[in-house]
């Protein structure tokens, strides 16, 4: 394995995670500011190494220190993916082509996110628009993965995952649309919840996207600290259609029944170290009294075919509309060649397009159908282990970007177009000692039942982090 690093040291943060840090915080033992200035001192340590951060919003982030901020994460220091508007800060979304001009209010993410009392420190990066499993945008360059210097943090919340696996800060914003969040928690040994859709506060879309396949959530090395997050966003914005999720912190207490999954919907077998952890830790669930059952993915055959034409759709509308939807400083030249060949993708298959919306509309339904027999889909995170920098390149040919990424990411779209949620749990290593992500799956609305079992699962089998070494 390549180089490794991490910032964790003897300083305001320690080795704490954030309801650790918001703990010491609210007993007086270390102040808001001190945790900020300890986490921007170790960005400085770490980022010319990692290359995880898109814009410093230092002196907000003192303003906020100073005058003190509530909630259940009061003075923890945090990154947001620059997906989302941070008052003051240009939000690029990774791209060459956004124009620059600072945002005149943060996001209703941000806000909502900032309830909690986090302080925001900065944008974090991600791919162009977070169209990769990687996180390498010709606008900030690569982004590398502090357990190994040589590999991708996966994508698209890669400058997130690489800036909390390196202890910079406990916990970071992270958003999902193909997997966006447990990609880089795979890739990066970390807790990646995608939660059920609308139960955040979501980026606003036009009314022309038929499908809103993007959430919101965070990224971080302890399970307790994704609960606790859930837990005070709720307080903030609460779905009136979902279920609370509450303050989860007792693990599962009761047998699942588990589904286990070691193949694509196509019926290709996954790499055989991800298949051996997989088993492994069917196992471990087995040992703590849940009922595992082996059995054929369940998702049918014309999934990724119809996904990667949805796929396309933003990219497409960017390159027409981009200079009335987002602004006439919009430079739809300045694209990265991938997201160029998705617009191409999109528009050879036209004709095929209300077809594939039609199916992933109504995948919502297969999908919630396979829950009156399993609880919980268990399988690897990705298809394959995590990569070296490069095989995810934005300026490789398309057609061999395309064939990558689809044999990588082969499980987590499944939640993004039904809607259910899902959690990425750092179970497992690869052959080289890299992170290997698990993946589970429930059914709409589930969160709370993921998170339960995730607790579980951390209490039998603890995982390390780079802060252990």
């Amino acid at each position: 394995m390549s180089r490794s690093i991490n910032a964790f040291t003897d300083d305001a943060l320690g080795t704490h995670d954030a309801v650790g840090l918001a703990a010491e915080i609210a007993a007086g033992n270390v102040s808001p500011s001190e945790a900020v200035e300890a986490a921007l001192s170790r960005a400085e340590a770490v980022n010319g190494d990692l290359n995880a951060i898109a814009e410093p919003t230092a002196e907000r982030a003192r303003t906020m220190a100073s005058a003190g901020t509530s909630g259940v994460f009061a003075g923890v220091p945090t990154y947001i993916k620059d997906t989302d508007a941070i008052e003051g800060s240009p939000n690029r979304f990774g791209s060459r082509a956004m124009p620059t001009t600072p945002a005149t209010e943060s996001s209703p993410f941000v806000q909502q996110y900032e309830s909690t009392g986090v302080i925001p420190l900065g944008t974090s990066t991600l791919p162009e628009f977070g169209l990769t499993a990687t996180t390498e945008p010709l606008l900030t360059g690569v982004t590398r993965n502090p357990w190994s210097l040589d590999h991708s943090t996966g994508g698209s919340s890669g400058g997130s995952a690489a800036l909390v696996a390196a202890g910079v800060v406990p916990i970071a914003h992270a958003n999902d649309g193909g997997g966006s969040i447990r990609i880089p928690a795979a890739y990066c040994g970390l807790v990646g919840l995608k939660p059920t859709r609308d139960r955040i506060r979501q980026i606003e879309l036009p009314k022309i996207v038929p499908i809103n396949i993007s959430v919101q959530g965070v990224l971080s090395r302890t399970v307790r600290d994704t609960a606790m997050f859930m837990h005070g966003a709720e307080r903030h914005y609460h779905h009136h259609g979902l279920p609370i999720v509450g303050h989860v912190t007792d693990p599962l207490d009761r047998p699942l029944r588990i589904g286990m999954i070691t193949a694509d919907a196509e019926g290709v077998v996954f790499d055989s170290r991800s298949v051996s952890e997989t088993h492994r830790v069917g196992q471990l669930c087995e040992s703590l009294g849940h009922r595992v059952q082996q059995i054929a993915n369940p998702f049918p055959a014309w999934f990724a075919a119809a996904f990667t034409v949805y796929w396309g759709l933003f990219p497409a509308l960017l390159w027409r509309l981009g200079k009335r939807a987002v602004s006439q400083d919009f430079d739809r030249d300045q694209l990265e060649p991938w997201t160029k060949h998705l617009v191409k993708h999109f528009n050879r298959n036209l004709a095929n397009a209300p077809l594939a919306v039609r199916r992933l509309r109504r995948f919502e339904h297969e999908y919630r159908e396979i829950f009156a027999r399993y609880d919980v889909l268990l399988s690897p995170t990705l298809g394959r282990p995590v990569p070296e920098i490069g095989y995810f390149d934005p300026s490789i040919a398309g057609e061999v970007h395309m064939a990558r990424v689809t044999s990588h990411v082969s499980i987590t779209p499944f939640q993004n177009v039904s809607g259910g949620p899902a959690i990425s749990l750092p179970l497992a290593t690869d052959d080289g000692g890299r992170p290997l992500g698990i993946h589970f799956g429930a059914d709409f609305g589930q969160d709370a039942l993921l998170i339960e079992l995730a607790l579980q699962l951390e209490q039998a089998s603890p995982w390390k982090t780079l802060g252990d070494a």
